[in-house]
C-alpha cells in the first residue's frame, strides 16, 4: 500500500479544514412564522364594555316626611301595580318649648298690631275718599255756575281716583296682615300626639320586581327620600359609553355582537340610539376622555333576559363595516415602510419585501386592496434583523 507523502497529507488536512469552515460559516435560513393570504369575511367593530339595565326603572320615594316602617320585600320579589310596598307614618309637628312658645305668642301679638294698623289705614283712606266726594260735588256746582275753572274740576276728579286706589291698597294690606296673623296663630295650635301622625301607604307604580331595596329598617325619612327601585327585568337594554371619535362611526340600526357575558355563545343586538350629548370621563390611567352613551336592544330579548339581569357587565362589538369576500392577512404581518404599508412575502424560500395597499382593519386581520393574491405566504411578526432576500424556513 502506497504511503502518502507528508506534503500530500498536509494538503488533504487543509482541504478538510476548509470544508468544515465553509459548512460552519454557510448562512443558515431564518426560522419564521408564515401565514397564507386568504379570502373570507371581515367584520370591523367598535369594541367597548357595556352594562345591561332595565329600560323603565321606577324609584319609589316617600311622599311625606315621617317614619317609614320596616320594608319586608326583598330584591327579586314580584310586585303588581298598586300593590302596597311601603308604609310611612307622617311626621308629627314638634312640641314647643318655653322660649319658642313665648316667641310664637309675641309674633301673634305683633301680627294683631299690624292688622289693627292696616285697618286704621283703610278707615282713613275711606274717610279721605268721602271727603273728596263732597268737595267734588261742590266744585261741580261752581263749575256749572262758571264761578270756578274747569281745571280745578279736573284736579279734584284726579284726587278722587288717587284716593280710591289708596283704599284698594289699604284693603290688600288688611288681607295680608290677616294671613300673617293666621300663620302666627297656627304655630300655637295643639299637636295631636295620640295618633302619631297620618299613615300613608305607598303602592307600586308598575308591574315588575323589586330591583333594589334602598331602605330596609324602620327609620325617619324626609319627603322625597327613595325607598325602593321597581322595574320589569324582562325589558333589558344595554348602555355602552364609547369614545366620541368612535361614536361618530356608529349609526342607529347598526348590528352589534354581545360577548363575554358569561354564556358560551354570542348574543345579537341592534343600536337603538346614539345620545346627542357627550360627557367627560376619567380613564383608569387618569386621562380625561369625551364619551358618548350608545343604547342597544337585544335581537332576542327572551333568551337574553333569561340569563342576564340588571347592571350585568358585557362586551359590546358594534359593526361599522363588514365584507363577505375580502382578501385579508393577519395584521401582525404588516409594517410601515416609509409612507406605505409593506409585508414580507415568501418566494422560493426567500423573504421578498412587498408594498401593499391596506383597506379596513380589525385587531387581528386587515383587508388587502393591492399587492398580494390569495394563496401567497407572508411572514408573521417579522423581526428587525430580517432583510429582503434572506433565506427563510417556516417554523
Amino acid at each position: 500500500m502506497r504511503r502518502l507523502l507528508p506534503n500530500t497529507r498536509v494538503l488533504i488536512g487543509f482541504i478538510a479544514l476548509a470544508a468544515l469552515l465553509a459548512v460552519a460559516l454557510w448562512p443558515r435560513p431564518t426560522i419564521v412564522d408564515v401565514a397564507t393570504v386568504t379570502r373570507g369575511a371581515l367584520v370591523v367593530t367598535v369594541d367597548e364594555e357595556g352594562v345591561t339595565r332595565v329600560r323603565e326603572r321606577f324609584v319609589v320615594s316617600s311622599p311625606v316626611a315621617g317614619r317609614v316602617l320596616r320594608i319586608e320585600l326583598d330584591p327579586g320579589d314580584v310586585v303588581k301595580r298598586g300593590q302596597p310596598i311601603a308604609v310611612v307614618r307622617s311626621e308629627v309637628a314638634p312640641l314647643l318649648d318655653e322660649r319658642a312658645r313665648a316667641e310664637s305668642e309675641a309674633a301673634v301679638e305683633s301680627a294683631r298690631a299690624v292688622l289693627g294698623r292696616a285697618r286704621a289705614e283703610e278707615q282713613r283712606a275711606r274717610a279721605t275718599v268721602a271727603q273728596i266726594h263732597r268737595e267734588l260735588g261742590r266744585v261741580r256746582e261752581l263749575a256749572q255756575s262758571r264761578v270756578t275753572s274747569a281745571q280745578e274740576l279736573d284736579t279734584k276728579e284726579a284726587e278722587l281716583k288717587v284716593a280710591e286706589e289708596s283704599v284698594n291698597a289699604a284693603a290688600f294690606a288688611v288681607r295680608a296682615a290677616s294671613f300673617d296673623l293666621q300663620r302666627a296663630q297656627a304655630r300655637l295650635l295643639p299637636t295631636n300626639t295620640q295618633t302619631g301622625g297620618r299613615v300613608v301607604t305607598v303602592g307600586s307604580p308598575a308591574d315588575g320586581v323589586v330591583l333594589k331595596r334602598i331602605r330596609e329598617s324602620e327609620s325617619m325619612v324626609p319627603a322625597g327620600d327613595p325607598l325602593l327601585e321597581v322595574g320589569d327585568p324582562t325589558r333589558l337594554e344595554i348602555v355602552s359609553d364609547l369614545l366620541s371619535t368612535d361614536a361618530v362611526r356608529v349609526k342607529p340600526g347598526s348590528r352589534a355582537i354581545i360577548e363575554q357575558w358569561g354564556g358560551g355563545y354570542a348574543l345579537d343586538a341592534t343600536v337603538r340610539r346614539v345620545e346627542p350629548a357627550g360627557f367627560t370621563k376619567i380613564s383608569a390611567l387618569g386621562v380625561e376622555e369625551q364619551r358618548v352613551n350608545v343604547v342597544l336592544d337585544f335581537a332576542d330579548p327572551a333568551s337574553a333576559c333569561a340569563a342576564l339581569g340588571d347592571a350585568y357587565r358585557v362586551e359590546v362589538g358594534i359593526v361599522v363595516w363588514e365584507g363577505r369576500d375580502v382578501l385579508k392577512v393577519p395584521t401582525s404581518a404588516l409594517f410601515r415602510g416609509g409612507q406605505r404599508w409593506a409585508t414580507y412575502r415568501v418566494v422560493q424560500d426567500r423573504a421578498q419585501r412587498t408594498p401593499v395597499e391596506v383597506g379596513h382593519q380589525t385587531g387581528q386581520e386587515a383587508e388587502i386592496a393591492a399587492g398580494l393574491s390569495a394563496g401567497d405566504r407572508v411572514i408573521v411578526h417579522p423581526g428587525d434583523t430580517l432583510k429582503p432576500g434572506v433565506r427563510v424556513k417556516p417554523r
